[in-house]
């Protein structure tokens, strides 16, 4: 049996097409030469095109076989003779910049079934708003009052609740579910992803835990990317937002009324409390978790596996359990390591 190809063969280019798509500079190597394969460093051949900007990487740089590379200005005399030089400031930005150029169908979530249209299969209520352009793949239901704007993408078995709004050029994964929330323009949601389910909110008593009704929404707004089953809560009595190109990775935990600002960066299995506060450009590594009512300020960095149960400040670099500043925490884990090895030594 021959193996699949999932996304269509790259184009052929020219050293001088592949330079303009980074935003580089070709320091060295002839511009006509024609690039034919991406590759990693130790995969590489003749015609391929890969990059370096890993110093843990340099063995595999100086042993690979491809014809050209991208390079930081300060790792140019690190690329062996005879392959050519793209030059570039930040080169895994450029080559993200190269690959979205000559693989544009993996820039986001294709059609699984083909549809070009609105599906004689999906379930579409006569009072929701489909706009000219929009695709609906077998299997998807559309409530009373939806709306979908032109160029966007339904995915099979996707449900869009009752006055749930979706911009334009969205794309919306197979088995995705959306209630109560407004999506902006471009907003990618892979599948199995889940917006607008109740928030966790009870009044716990000795006789028991009363509900309290979660009456707020989600807010998404325009080119935010949301991984595959991650869960976003609605609000209590206010709105949890995810704000303007914001990226959130797989299986990411949003509670309610917690709002988080624009280009953010939330890494797979992170829980964020409900009342939580994000600024504008926080990073959050992976299996992180934030207190409810925190605030994270702008531009903060939150290691991976920690747990922030009090404010950070703007620009903070903090880790740990509890975390706290990055070079405190650095500090008290060396202090431990001694006093194990001491004990040890005993």
């Amino acid at each position: 049996m021959s193996d699949p190809i999932f996304f269509p063969p790259m184009a052929e280019l020219p050293l001088e097409q592949i330079v303009a798509l980074s935003g580089g500079e070709l320091q060295r190597g002839d511009p006509a030469f024609v690039i034919r394969k991406v590759a990693p460093l130790e995969d590489a051949g003749p015609g391929s095109l890969v990059f370096f900007d890993n110093v843990k990487y340099l063995d595999k740089l100086g042993t690979t076989q491809a014809s050209a590379c991208i390079v930081a200005p300060k790792h140019v005399a690190k690329v062996p003779e005879g392959i050519a030089v793209i030059v570039c400031k930040d080169p895994y930005r450029a080559w993200a910049l190269v690959l979205a150029g000559l693989f544009p169908a993996a820039m986001k979530p294709e059609p699984f079934y083909g549809e070009k249209r609105v599906s004689e299969r999906a379930t579409v209520h006569p009072a929701a708003v489909i706009e000219d352009g929009a695709v609906i793949e077998p299997g998807a239901v559309i409530g009373e009052g939806a709306e979908i704007g032109a160029g966007s993408h339904i995915g099979p078995n996707a449900v869009i609740g009752c006055n749930v709004r979706v911009g334009r050029d969205c794309r919306i994964g197979a088995n995705a579910v959306l209630q109560h929330a407004l999506l902006g323009n471009r907003v990618i949601l892979h599948p199995g992803v889940c917006v607008g389910q109740d928030g966790f909110g009870y009044a716990m008593g000795l006789g028991g835990h009363l509900k309290v009704p979660q009456i707020g929404r989600v807010i998404i707004q325009d080119d935010v990317e949301i991984g595959a089953n991650t869960t976003i809560d609605r609000g209590a009595n206010r709105d949890t937002v995810i704000g303007e190109g914001t990226k959130i990775d797989n299986q990411v935990q949003v509670g309610h009324n917690v709002v988080i600002g624009r280009h953010c960066v939330i890494v797979s299995q992170v829980g964020l409390s409900g009342s939580s506060t994000l600024a504008d450009y926080v990073a959050i590594g992976g299996q992180a978790g934030v207190a409810g009512h925190v605030e994270v300020g702008m531009g903060a960095q939150i290691a991976a596996v920690s747990a922030v149960n009090d404010s950070v400040p703007a620009g903070g670099r903090y880790g740990g359990v509890p975390a706290k500043p990055v070079k405190q925490w650095f500090r008290e884990v060396t202090a431990l390591k001694k006093l194990a090895e001491r004990g040890s030594d005993a």
